[in-house]
This record gives C-alpha cells, sequence and structure tokens, in this order.
C-alpha cells in the first residue's frame, strides 16, 4: 500500500489518472503489473483499477445500476454483502422501493452516502489495484468512520492479491501505508518505507509527522 502526498498542484491527481488512461504520459512508459498500460485493452484496464475521488458521479437510474453500473451479472445478494459490509443495509430498507429505487427522481444522497456507494461499487468490482483519491475529506465523523472501515477491508494484508494508493491530504489516512511517496512539482521529492522515513529525523516525512502536514505543506 502506497500513500500518496503533497501540496495542491504537486502531481497526485495527475498520478492516478494516468493510472487510469484518463491521460496518456508525453514520455516514459507506466506499467501495470509489468504490462505497459497502452498494450493493455482500455476495458480491461478500467475493470482490474479502480478509483474513489471526492466527487461520485451519479447516474439518473436505480440504486442497483448505480452500484453494478449495468452490470446484470452481479446478483442482488451480491449488491446486499457490499452494503452490509458498509452498514448501509438500513439506509436501503428506508428507500421506497429497495435497490429499484431512482436515484434523482425524489431519492437524493448525502455526499457521505454517495462516498460509501462509490466503496461499494469497489468491493463489487474487486480490482487488483485500488486508488483512493482523498476519498474521505468530505465525510462527517461518523460516515468517515464506516469509510475507513470499508478501506480496512478493501485493503487487508491478509489478502495478499490488492494493491491500494492513497492520496491523502491528512497524515492519518497514510498510517496504514507500506511506502510513502511525497511529490512536488510533479517530481518525486522523497519515496520509500513509512516506518524508515517516519525514524529517519532528516525525512520530509518525518518532519510532517513532528511539525504537521497542513503547515509543510501549505
Amino acid at each position: 500500500m502506497l500513500g500518496v502526498l503533497g501540496r495542491t498542484g504537486s502531481g497526485k491527481t495527475t498520478l492516478a489518472r494516468l493510472l487510469l488512461r484518463l491521460y496518456d504520459p508525453t514520455e516514459g512508459t507506466i506499467c501495470l503489473g509489468g504490462v505497459p498500460a497502452p498494450a493493455a485493452r482500455l476495458g480491461e484496464l478500467r475493470r482490474r483499477v479502480g478509483m474513489v475521488t471526492q466527487d461520485v458521479q451519479l447516474f439518473q437510474s436505480s440504486v442497483r445500476d448505480n452500484l453494478t453500473f449495468f452490470n446484470r451479472a452481479i446478483s442482488d445478494a451480491q449488491i446486499m454483502d457490499a452494503l452490509d459490509d458498509l452498514g448501509l443495509r438500513d439506509w436501503l430498507c428506508a428507500l421506497p422501493a429497495g435497490l429499484d429505487s431512482e436515484l434523482g427522481a425524489g431519492v437524493g444522497l448525502s455526499a457521505g452516502e454517495a462516498q460509501l456507494l462509490a466503496f461499494a461499487r469497489l468491493f463489487l468490482a474487486d480490482p487488483g489495484l485500488v486508488i483512493l483519491d482523498e476519498a474521505s475529506s468530505r465525510l462527517d465523523p461518523a460516515t468517515e468512520q464506516l469509510a475507513e472501515r470499508a478501506v480496512g477491508k478493501l485493503l487487508r494484508p491478509e489478502s495478499g492479491r490488492r494493491t491500494g494508493i492513497i492520496i491523502a491530504h491528512r497524515l492519518a489516512t497514510v498510517q496504514r501505508a507500506d511506502d510513502i511517496l511525497i511529490l512536488d512539482a510533479g517530481r518525486i521529492l522523497e519515496y520509500g518505507a513509512r516506518e524508515q522515513l517516519a525514524r529517519d529525523p532528516d525525512s520530509h516525512f518525518a518532519r510532517l509527522l513532528q511539525t504537521g502536514m497542513e503547515e509543510v505543506l501549505a
């Protein structure tokens, strides 16, 4: 699991978009699992890479379709398992037609609920690479706890089969990371094992821990 830190405009979100091939690099090569990204079929790449951002895109369609991206191969039982993991069953039961409730047709979602639905999408898609781009920055404390539990289940170490990239604006968000990457003006300022960097008094990461990320990265 990689924690990515940096000032606004340092390149954190651009890095995530390059991995999804929303952009292609003008120089160099990005590889996923050792395969150059342009060599992979776009649909296959995006099936294997999942991302949650601050802004969740919802369709004017049913809750089911919003969760599955219209994939009829995903059963209602699978959907309910994902919602149970996220503590959303009670919310679903309060909707007028359950999974058939139409979003945007009298059924609205709070920012926190939309964010949790985005995590449920990841549970159902089961990608090999999960990118969280400041995904919990707008959540209230109670919803953030649910989101943190979701992240823990998605990226639990014992699974051994999923890579996580956490783009963060708060240090607490990257405490679960194995490695830290600090960007500055589109370049790598520092990279290394989180625990090793934390012990090194001369590292940028140690300074962040001592001073506070908001002050150092302002």
